[in-house]
Order: structure tokens, then sequence, then C-alpha cells
């Protein structure tokens, strides 16, 4: 895939901050080296020495003094190293993308951590996006992702949706005011972008199949679309089996995915991540150095040490319960939806 045709003027023109590589090169030398180069502080300052974080199953995390330091310190701006590798395990064994086996320039799989999906998916957008541009999307669409491309001067082309999500012959109707090969042409209005939430759509609460999302990658194969996944609700999908996603059926390496831990963990810790091809994380990475130049390292190592003492297997045991809870109270809702809304 030709991924400049989805990285605008302003992301090309992103370059690494000095100071975030020096960062990580200092991460990556010995305790004993003494850097004089990034304004690091020295942790013995901190008035916070350790912490003990109770959990619901009467177990707890344990954070010493060698812990703090790492989560009260300047960190990687593409997330705590040790959790990118957990994730990138897990994506790989929940997904299985084609391409975590492909090579970067041909879109090999790659992560980073962001301040909630949200800020991941605005970064996106301030890649992707230029004034003008045609951006497709559920024909109701979340409110917040709204505010984050109105402000780019995108035009945005609602497709029909039923009970399924996005429906694929209203797709190609929209799409069949061009031509497959205007997306060569850099001179084209051509859509480039599609945007959708595949579970539990919000406000429309759709959810597409396995030959829908099958269907709808075809499509974006014949116009190169990059789809953007915007997938939250992802682990409390009530029906089994789990239609796969579209990462897992990306063999093109033409999905951008967006995770989050908001509604399984917590909503406050703000941690999600992105999930999608080597040359655009990469994008977004610098954007994030240039910003917030990372997601808060405390909360990355209160989601670390959490995955890694429950490991995968743990994590899944929680989210049947976070499942069987909202289960109960949707099934609530409906029978009093209809005995007293009918």
């Amino acid at each position: 895939m030709n991924y400049s045709r989805f990285i605008n003027i302003v992301s090309a023109a992103r370059r690494p901050s000095p100071i975030r590589v020096l960062t990580d090169l200092y991460q990556r030398s010995p305790p004993s080296m003494i850097s004089l180069a990034g304004g690091v502080p020295n942790p013995s300052l901190f008035p916070y020495e350790t912490t003990t974080i109770s959990l619901k199953d009467g177990s707890k995390l344990d954070f010493g003094w060698n812990i703090m330091q790492q989560a009260l310190q300047y960190s990687s701006s593409a997330g705590v190293p040790e959790l990118l590798n957990w994730l990138k395990e897990f994506q790989i064994k929940i997904h299985n993308p084609p391409t975590a086996r492909y090579s970067p320039e041909k879109g090999q799989m790659d992560i980073c951590v962001t301040t909630g999906s949200q800020d991941g998916l605005a970064k996106v957008f301030d890649m992707v996006i230029s004034p003008g541009d045609n951006i497709l999307l559920d024909v109701h669409c979340y409110s917040g992702i709204l505010s984050a491309m109105k402000p780019l001067g995108c035009n945005l082309i609602g497709v029909p949706i039923d009970k399924y999500g996005i429906i694929p012959k209203a797709l190609k109707d929209v799409l069949s005011e061009w031509k497959p090969e205007d997306a060569k042409n850099p001179k084209s209005n051509i859509p480039k972008v599609l945007y959708t939430v595949p579970n539990g759509n919000n406000p429309t609460g759709t959810s597409m199949t396995t030959q829908r999302k099958e269907e709808i990658y075809q499509i974006a194969h014949d116009y190169d679309l990059l789809i953007i996944e915007d997938d939250p609700y992802y682990f409390l999908q009530f029906e089994k089996p789990w239609a796969p996603s579209f990462l897992s059926l990306d063999i093109d390496g033409r999905v951008i995915r967006a995770d989050s831990f908001s509604k399984i963990l917590s909503a406050g810790l703000r941690v999600g991540f992105l999930t999608g091809p080597k040359p655009l994380i990469e994008r977004v990475i610098l954007h994030i150095q240039s910003s917030c130049l990372h997601t808060s390292a405390f909360t990355q190592f209160m989601v670390l040490q959490l995955l890694q003492q429950w490991g995968q297997h743990g994590f899944l045991k929680h989210v049947e319960c976070v499942i069987e809870f909202y289960k109960k109270q949707k099934d609530l809702m409906v029978t009093a939806a209809n005995k007293w809304l009918k």
C-alpha cells in the first residue's frame, strides 16, 4: 500500500523530537548513567514513596520504590515498553492479524498507547484528514467523533445502515461517483477513509456480522480505503461467537484499530491503544512526542501490573463478569420498556 496517501501535509512534516529520542535512549541505558540532556528530574525528590492498590478479589498490586520510580518518571511516547509487549501478544491471541507477520514497509502490525481511545482517534484524524477531504462514516455516528472531525474542514458522508451496521450496497452506491482507479490520482476527491464502530455502535447499537465485515473490507480494498475501526465495546458483546474484527481480516494493512480499557477496567485511567500499520502508527507517535509526550506512566503501570497479575486468562475472566453484569442490566431495561412504553 501507498501509505503516503493517508498522511497529510502536517503529519508528513513531523520529525522525531530530539528530547523524546534522548528519553528512549536514557531508558535503555544502565542505571549508572547520569544524563544531563533531557531535563529528567531526580526521582529521589518525588514526594511519593510506595503505594498498594487493593483489588476487589482480595489481592493487591504493590508499587514498590523501583516501580514507583518508573511510574512517576518520563516514559516512552509509544507507551511503557512492558505494556506494549503485553498488548502486542494479546492482540495476536485475540485477533491474529495477518499483518503481525508482515515487514514494516508492507504494513507490519504496530501498537502505541494513547490517553484513552478518543485521544488516539483524534490523532489519527489529524494525520489523515486534510481540508476538503470526503470522509465516510455511519449515517448515525458518535457525537464525540464528529466533534473531532468537523474542525478539520472535511466533508462527512453518512452511509446508510441497518441493524447490522453499514450496508455494503449503500457504501458501493456512495462510492459509485468515483472509479476505483481514482484512488491513485492525488488530485481526486475520492474518499480515502471509512470510520465505523463495528460493535454496539453509539447511538444505534448496531453490530456487524462476519459476512458484513468481509463485504465492507472488500470494498475498502477495491477503493483503497483506510478503515478506522473504533471498537470500545468489543469486550461487551453479549452473543457468541464474536464476529472477527476488521483487524483480523486485514490482509492489506489498511486497518487502524482503536481499543479502550475505559469500559472494562476504568474510564478515569484514560488508557487506550491503537493497532495498525507501522508506517501510520509511527506518525501518531510523532504527534504524541510533540503534544502530551506520553500517556500517564502511572496509569499505564496500574494497567500493566493488573494485566501481569491476571494474565490473559484472568483478564478474559474479568471480561466475562462485566458482560454478565451488563447483560442482566440490558434484560431488565428491555423488560421495563416492554411493560411501560408499549
